[in-house]
């Protein structure tokens, strides 16, 4: 297995697996947090549902074209995101669902499937 660390994959993938801290996805193992985008798959820094910003979005604007809809990935506990956040994505464009991380992948990998104009923003869990 490889590790993202802090870089990025450069193809929208399934995510395979998800637990224990990280993800699997593409034969590559990441630990923490991650961007599923268009444009790819990159390493995120944000923890914590309840204090992300809408700086901590600011990569999912450049592929705003591409997105219909953004999953969030809140961890194991739903967690609605501020307004201040739902607006800024909502001015670029882009609905946000938030939801459970586990709820999150999996949603994430059928829309996919579905060759729908998804991303996910997906908070790593234990």
């Amino acid at each position: 297995m490889m590790n993202l660390l802090e870089g990025s994959y450069p193809y929208q993938v399934p995510i395979d697996a998800y637990g224990n801290g990280g993800f699997r996805f593409a034969d590559m193992s990441h630990k923490g947090s991650l961007l599923c985008l268009p444009s790819g798959v990159r390493a995120w820094p944000v923890r914590d549902a309840a204090s992300a910003l809408a700086a901590d979005f600011a990569d999912v604007l450049v592929d705003a074209g591409r997105i219909d809809v953004l999953l969030f990935g809140t961890g194991s506990e739903h967690v609605m995101p501020s307004a201040a956040l739902r607006t800024f994505l909502a001015e670029a464009g882009i609905g946000i669902e938030p939801m459970t991380t586990g709820s999150a992948a999996r949603t994430y990998n059928i829309l996919l499937g579905e060759r729908r104009k998804v991303a996910a923003a997906l908070i790593a869990v234990d």
